[in-house]
């Protein structure tokens, strides 16, 4: 455990997301700036593009600062399949299928250890994803990056038919799936507070992991098995719940999301917030606080969904209005 400043010390101020080091806002500014230099195109949280009668689906994304946990703890074994599962469940949320990924691996100099352990995590995800893995690209740049990067593209298809309407209806209820813990975003803000209370190697308060590290290193779930019964009740509308949290579901209309009975927050988050003294609005837009994956549909096909599935309950409604409510918080969408 890190060293106890002592009572004479200065109390810490709170933790916010931007006093980490990432500015949601700026952030998306730049997001926004990007996609209209580019161009409109179809679809939230994946492309979408026509290939003859199916939909092709296109996600990229990234491991992020967890790197900077594996790193520390000298352990890569998992963030493969944190690569996989941020990609294939952003498809998930559209309706369309994963097939195949790609990776691109960044390093300032070879190891070979460290990538034996990186592909064996995106073999394990593509396993879990149900995902073939097509190669991808390892680059040495030893100006550009320090340590290593980790990022990857995800491919799935769809027919049209088979795709979500990506609009949730005032009305509809709301069904939850849990998430595995932190995934693999908001670990900027995760690391800076942890720092302040822990070391990686100390013993972790909770029953799960042995260390705060491995807490931290939990591998992202993977919510393509849950494809087929989405489909099966047509889903209206499906949230990923990842960078932003819980205004995430702002994606799936402008409607007001009414959470009433979410699944309750793993016990990283509490010692995150606890260590940082992190806002429960804070901590609210940033993590997914123990929800991952969020649909929206019919009451009635509600019940079906959650009769379809392990661990799906219904944990709220939608409405109309705007932003989302949550454990007596409101959320700016």
């Amino acid at each position: 455990m890190t060293d106890d400043p002592g009572e004479d010390a200065p109390p810490e101020d709170p933790l916010t997301y931007s006093k980490a080091g990432v500015d949601i806002d700026e952030s998306e500014a730049a997001t926004a700036a990007l996609k209209h230099a580019i161009g409109a195109f179809d679809g939230e949280f994946a492309g979408l593009i026509d290939v003859g009668p199916f939909k092709l689906g296109l996600a990229a994304d990234g491991v992020g600062t967890k790197l900077l946990v594996a790193e520390a703890l000298g352990d890569y074994s998992t963030v493969g399949i944190d690569c996989i599962a941020m990609n294939a469940n952003d498809l998930v949320a559209a309706g369309v299928e994963p097939v195949a990924f790609v990776d691109y691996l960044a390093v300032d100099a070879p190891d070979d250890s460290v990538a034996t352990e990186i592909g064996t995590g995106l073999r394990e995800g593509a396993n879990l994803a149900g995902v073939e893995l097509l190669g991808g690209e390892t680059a040495v740049l030893p100006e550009v990056v320090t340590g290593l990067d980790l990022a990857g593209t995800c491919a799935g298809i769809a027919q049209e038919k088979e795709l979500f309407p990506a609009q949730a209806q005032p009305g509809d209820s709301l069904v939850g799936f849990p998430s595995s813990g932190i995934h693999s975003n908001g670990l900027t803000l995760a690391r800076e507070a942890i720092g302040r209370r822990f070391d990686y190697e100390d013993a972790f308060p909770g029953e799960k992991h042995e260390t705060v590290g491995a807490a931290l290193l939990e591998p992202t779930r993977i919510y393509t098995d849950l494809l087929p019964a989405l489909r099966a009740v047509q889903a209206h509308a499906c949230a990923h719940v990842t960078g932003g949290g819980w205004t995430n579901l702002s994606r799936m209309g402008a409607h007001h999301f009414e959470i009433t009975d979410a699944f309750e927050p793993q016990r990283i988050f509490q010692e995150v917030q606890a260590a940082g003294q992190v806002s429960p609005v804070e901590m609210h837009t940033t993590f997914n606080m123990g929800t991952g994956f969020v649909v929206a549909l019919p009451e009635a096909a509600a019940e079906r969904l959650v009769g379809r599935t392990e661990d799906g309950r219904i944990i709220g409604s939608v409405d109309t209005g705007t932003g989302v409510s949550i454990r007596g918080l409101r959320l700016d969408g």
